[in-house]
């Protein structure tokens, strides 16, 4: 059967050429700080460093959840949805948009990284890595096709001026 057939027999791929993921960002998220506390109790692998204080996770784990605040702000402001694949009804270009394109993703990736750098071995970064590759992978890339789809030229514009992540 032919990739478009697929398209017209499953109910979850998009009439963007893509499947519409099933879990999303926030519970990605939340199963990879799970597994970060798994693999730190039951295999740490190799303690790069001692465990730091907890404040020095915090360092990016209170910026990740300011940018995800600030990010939903700009989505709410615009009167759009902030969920990946719902209707969008603007696309959101200022405020935090302006040095990020993706600044919720980009945050849930800052608090797992506090998380990872706090406990301190090196196991504890696997799912920080898996978190990126599935964003980027089943979120970012099909967002971009979904967003080029909607806005053409506006969107295509603003990826040349504004990166991915940083």
């Amino acid at each position: 059967m032919a990739e478009h057939d697929n398209a017209k027999t499953d109910p979850r791929m998009s009439r963007f050429g893509f499947r519409k993921p099933r879990i999303f960002p926030p519970v990605w998220l939340l199963m990879c700080l799970l597994a970060i506390f798994a693999l730190q109790r039951w295999l740490p692998l190799w303690q790069m460093y001692p465990s730091f204080p907890a404040w020095v996770g915090w360092v990016l784990v209170i910026p990740g959840f300011i940018l995800i605040f600030i990010a939903l702000g700009g989505f709410k402001k615009a009167n759009t949805g902030a969920i990946p694949f719902s209707e969008s009804t603007a696309l959101v270009t200022d405020g935090i948009y302006r040095y990020t394109r993706n600044p919720m993703y980009l945050g849930m990736a800052l608090i797992l990284g506090g998380v990872a750098i706090r406990m301190g071995s090196v196991a504890v970064w696997l799912p920080v890595i898996f978190f990126i590759f599935i964003i980027n992978r089943q979120f970012v890339r099909n967002e971009e096709i979904f967003l080029t789809a909607i806005y053409g030229d506006e969107f295509r514009n603003y990826c040349e001026k504004v990166r991915r992540w940083l």
